[in-house]
């Protein structure tokens, strides 16, 4: 499997998977640091290491009175700011070519959303920052095509990237996750992960937002993690019914301590098991 560090984290790790965490959006600067600390408390206590996640915008929503952020330069000064004073790294998502070269100046690794897996220009110009690169999983997308996606940012001379399952659209406003896609994606050799909490999504199903069905997320990362995921990502607020996006399966800040301990638990269970 391809390994690379991104900071001070190795991937993959045995002994602590990747965890990626944070809000959906950067709402305002208050709810990140909240969460950081929060994040960095947690990373002390345990022993795992996070990136820190959210969205300096949102560019796809379900209804065009959505929020989509606070403003490009100040959500990506904030991230760049919890990167600095909590020496966490940090990830954002792009949606067009033209936004990763202001991106990339604040973080340290780009995300591709699941609907653009298969944008050419913007994997390429992803893996042209320099910078780590994680590729949601589209919806319609068969896992074992995700080499694909990923062999274009390879190209570019930039092997740092990893895959992210979120979920197949099954029908309307459902997705289903399909965990044979998890060793079928780990055989293309980049470290795989597993979308907790995008996993759970009724797309479409709310008014005008996607529902969500929050109460499933730990048998499914539970499942993620014994079928050898290198990693899991979740987002995560201070108040979830008070989040300006994924309100239904954004997980309570408060909650999240227990949900890593247990996963990591879990996690370091079934590499031992791998190692015999």
């Amino acid at each position: 499997m391809q390994k690379f560090s991104i900071g001070s984290i190795s991937l993959p790790d045995d002994n602590s998977p990747l965890i990626i965490a944070g809000p959906c959006v950067i709402e305002n600067r208050a709810m990140a640091i909240e969460t950081a600390e929060e994040l960095q408390r947690i990373s002390r206590e345990q022993g795992v290491r996070f990136i820190f996640k959210g969205s300096y915008r949102k560019a796809n929503r379900s209804s065009a009175s959505s929020f989509t952020g606070i403003g490009d330069i100040e959500a990506l000064e904030i991230l760049a700011g919890i990167r600095e004073v909590y020496d966490m790294p940090v990830i954002t998502d792009v949606h067009e070519t033209k936004e990763v070269t202001l991106a990339a100046r604040y973080v340290d690794v780009l995300q591709i959303p699941a609907f653009l897996c298969r944008q050419t220009e913007l994997l390429v110009a992803a893996g042209e920052s320099g910078l780590a690169v994680n590729i949601k999983k589209g919806q319609f997308m068969a896992p074992e095509d995700m080499v694909l996606a990923a062999a274009k940012v390879v190209k570019t001379g930039n092997s740092r990237v990893m895959l992210t399952e979120r979920g197949s659209s099954f029908g309307y406003h459902n997705l289903v996750v399909d965990f044979r896609g998890l060793a079928k994606m780990a055989e293309s050799g980049y470290p795989v992960l597993y979308d907790a909490t995008h996993s759970l999504q009724l797309p479409g199903a709310g008014i005008g937002v996607s529902g969500g069905e929050r109460k499933y997320m730990m048998p499914l990362a539970r499942a993620a993690v014994a079928a050898g995921v290198n990693g899991l990502f979740f987002e995560i607020h201070p108040d979830p019914s008070k989040a300006l996006s994924d309100a239904a399966t954004q997980i309570p800040l408060n909650e999240f301590s227990t949900i890593v301990k247990q996963l990591l638990h879990l996690y370091r269970c079934v590499h031992s098991l791998h190692s015999l």
